[in-house]
């Protein structure tokens, strides 16, 4: 299993909460979605045998979300 934390600044409430859980739990391998609203972040874990990093990132930016790269 995997681990991974992204920044997500443009996360502002519980809507964007949701949508981002119920999003990242769709794809395959993953394990458990955390999304903390208060430090804007996402920790997914994950099956890297299922699913690559990318992946989920790119589920999130499709949900209207910018990841933090810096």
């Amino acid at each position: 299993m995997e681990k991974m934390l992204l920044k997500v600044n443009d996360i502002s409430c519980e809507h964007c909460v949701k949508a981002i859980t119920e999003a990242v739990n769709t794809l395959s391998g993953i394990f458990n979605v955390k999304v903390d609203l208060q430090a804007k972040t996402v920790t997914v874990e994950y099956n890297s045998a299922l699913i690559t990093a990318k992946a989920i990132g790119d589920k999130i930016v499709e949900q209207g979300y910018d990841i933090c790269t810096e």
